[in-house]
């Protein structure tokens, strides 16, 4: 009868909190604070929706902030939801706005996106000619703005599968003492993760992961997994056979919430107990054995095979990445389409802009020069019409050019490698402005659209260096293959850092650089000519002997000056954890990137130098990087006639004490000579008073 009433009492439980409100900003989700301009603007959100969420009872909130020099009577928003008008509202003359808007499932999209459009129109004055090309016309949607989600347990165990529990993965966890094959596994896994989303993803030992996550990856052989989550996996892979399972349970946690209650007017803390109910998934990557498990790591590589599994679980015989394209073609052009644009057809006066983003690791080489080409079309031009195309990269003209009545667009502006970064952002704009007096007339007959298939960005030519440094990383690793060497001691913790490396090799419109990993105890030094070479090695590794054409010698103790004015930048120390990362090219001209540790949190050094170095650097030169668990970073440019380096180990015993300790000695040797004036004086001045007497 006790089993019935309690379980009886799990379904009550279950019932009242299958469905819970859940509070998303748009900042969370990518979306920081968002300014549309000009008289007739317009804004996109895509917010990807978790299958746990019903859609009924959800609601969108929007927060805007209008220009104040906006006539609010004469100025519109309207919100387009699943490309479908919901609503169209005045500005009202708050200097803060707010629009709220119940959600239903056919807003939703058959990719599980809210598509969520902004458009506005703007007025200033009751002249519209005079209003195209005010800067005071915009219109902020705030990053604070949310959705209010109904989630729902309902259909949790129909809903979700192995095509969409990667968007609410936050953790990896991997064996205590994992393999090559595990680590293999927690990079791919971590690199997936990556793609889809842009919160920090953890990676946790076997034994060590926090009662609060409940929604993770576990990679590791099926028989090397621990036991009470090898119960969980209810198909057993054959030898040769890679395995994807998704474990799916519902869990009710009991907790003590402690709340103020006024009484009798004092504040009194009352405990009260909250019992909800919480999804758990586990993803296993697995395998029958080796090979199958290589084979389940490949897959992780595919998106085609994980985008179109809608079951709980995949048996995978084989696993091959063919639609990819050869690692060694060239990819010297890339037309607009290639790097995301999209075909517009834009409409209006004033300016209508498109933007465009590309890296240089999009280029099988860092681009030395850049051409950009733009193909398009637009309406012919009137006598006495003013019309032109700009161009703008990260936030700066670089070409401007009048329109004619020809309609046809065919210009090219070629940029050097101090005008484009690592990450980019291109913007196309037309400007157009009628003859005087046909204003209103006109407001509409303008249109242009930019031909993505035939636009393109062309590398003129490889930006080719002496010394390689983090500018040219990762492309520098996309012509030849690439081996990840770890310390066998330092493997574990190397996991999230390999996965950082990983992700940013593969960041590109080419993603296929599947590197080998291997113990560096089983590299022959002339294997590192063979490869180019990612490295993440323990201070003390016997390897770090193997790169001579190294900046630094990370296995001594060394100091960095600014060679300015000669005082030291950086000592290197074990107090506090460092990551140290030294990018160069080996001996056979090879890509070669060396990464260590130091300090009692050697993970999080690792991790955080991998991060640092993929960052939109500010100079071209730097070779050295240095990144602490705090988040600080320093960058230097080193070489072989460098004279900001100086290695302590190198100096003899008497050296090193003198350096330590000079100062305190000259002091003292100050007070000697002090005290024996003194005393000398004191003599003397005895003497003469005996010789007066």
């Amino acid at each position: 009868m006790k089993r019935v009433l309690t379980f009886l009492a799990f379904l009550l439980v279950l019932s009242i909190n299958t469905r819970a409100q859940s509070v998303v900003s748009f900042k969370s989700m990518g979306h920081p604070d968002n300014a549309i301009y000009g008289m007739s603007g317009a804004s996109s959100y895509f917010l990807r929706i978790s299958p746990l969420v019903e859609m009924n009872g959800s609601k969108l909130v929007m927060y805007f902030e209008p220009s104040q020099a906006l006539i609010k009577d004469h100025s519109f928003i309207n919100i387009l939801i699943n490309d479908q008008p919901v609503i169209s509202s005045r500005l009202t003359k708050d200097s803060l706005q707010k629009i709220v808007i119940n959600l239903s499932r056919a807003d939703l999209s058959p990719e599980k996106y809210l598509k969520v459009q902004v458009k506005t129109l703007l007025t200033i004055s009751d002249d519209k000619c005079r209003d195209l090309d005010n800067p005071a016309m915009w219109i902020k949607i705030k990053g604070y703005s949310y959705l209010s989600l109904v989630k729902s347990n309902k259909n949790f165990f129909n809903n979700v599968n192995i095509s969409n529990c990667f968007e609410s993965k936050r953790a990896i966890v991997y064996p205590a003492n994992p393999s090559l094959h595990d680590l293999k596994a927690v990079a791919w896994a971590y690199a997936r993760l990556k793609k889809t989303q842009s919160k920090e993803i953890h990676v946790y030992e076997a034994g060590k992961v926090p009662d609060s996550v409940k929604n993770y990856i576990m990679v590791g052989d099926v028989s090397q997994l621990p036991e009470a989550q090898r119960r969980l996996v209810k198909v057993n892979p054959q030898d040769g056979q890679g395995l994807f399972y998704l474990h799916k349970s519902i869990t009710s946690l009991t907790d003590t919430l402690t709340t103020m209650v006024d009484v009798r007017g004092k504040l009194v803390p009352v405990k009260t107990v909250s019992t909800s109910v919480v999804p758990n998934e586990i993803l296993f990557v697995s395998g029958g054995d080796n090979r199958g498990y290589e084979k389940a790591i490949t897959a992780l590589g595919n998106m085609n095979i994980l985008n179109s599994t809608y079951g709980d679980y995949l048996l995978i015989n084989n696993a091959e990445n063919s639609f990819f394209q050869n690692i060694d073609e060239s990819r010297s052009k890339l037309s607009l389409k290639q790097v995301g644009g999209t075909s517009t057809f834009m409409s209006g006066i004033g300016s209508l802009k498109t933007v465009y983003n590309f890296k240089n690791s999009d280029f099988s080489f860092t681009p030395k020069e850049v051409e950009i080409r733009f193909v398009g079309i637009y309406s012919s031009l009137n006598p006495g019409d003013r019309g032109f195309f700009n161009i703008y990269l990260n936030g700066l003209l670089i070409s401007s050019e009048k329109l004619d009545a020809s309609g046809k667009l065919n210009t090219a502006v070629t940029i050097n490698r101090y005008q484009h970064h690592k990450y980019n952002t291109l913007e196309a704009e037309f400007r157009f402005y009628p003859s005087s007096g046909n204003c209103q007339n006109s407001f509409t007959n303008f249109f242009c659209e930019i031909d993505v298939d035939k636009s393109y960005l062309a590398s003129k030519n490889p930006f080719i260096t002496n010394d390689l440094s983090f500018y040219q990383y990762p492309e520098a690793f996309n012509s030849g293959s690439t081996r990840l060497i770890v310390s066998r001691n330092y493997a574990k913790h190397a996991a999230a850092a390999l996965g950082e490396i990983i992700y940013e090799l593969n960041n590109n419109i080419n993603a296929n650089n599947f590197p080998e990993i291997v113990y560096s105890d089983e590299v022959q030094p002339g294997d590192l000519k063979k490869y180019n070479v990612v490295a993440l090695l323990s201070q003390n590794d016997k390897l770090m002997d193997e790169f001579p054409d190294a900046p630094i010698k990370f296995n001594q103790k060394f100091r960095l000056y600014n060679a300015d004015n000669n005082k030291v930048v950086y000592s290197l120390s074990d107090s506090v954890s460092n990551g140290l990362a030294q990018i160069f090219y080996g001996r056979s001209n090879n890509a070669t990137l060396v990464l260590t540790a130091t300090g009692k949190h050697p993970a999080e050094a690792f991790l955080s130098v991998a991060r640092s170095i993929t960052e939109q650097l500010s100079t071209l030169s730097s070779n050295v990087c240095i990144s602490d668990i705090n988040t600080n970073k320093y960058l230097f440019n080193i070489n072989k006639s460098s004279e900001n380096l100086e290695y302590v180990d190198t100096k003899s015993g008497l050296a090193q004490f003198w350096e330590s300790y000079n100062l305190y000695i000259l002091l003292g040797i100050l007070i000697l000579i002090l005290v024996s004036f003194l005393y000398v004086r004191s003599r003397v001045q005895s003497s003469q008073d005996l010789f007066n007497e």
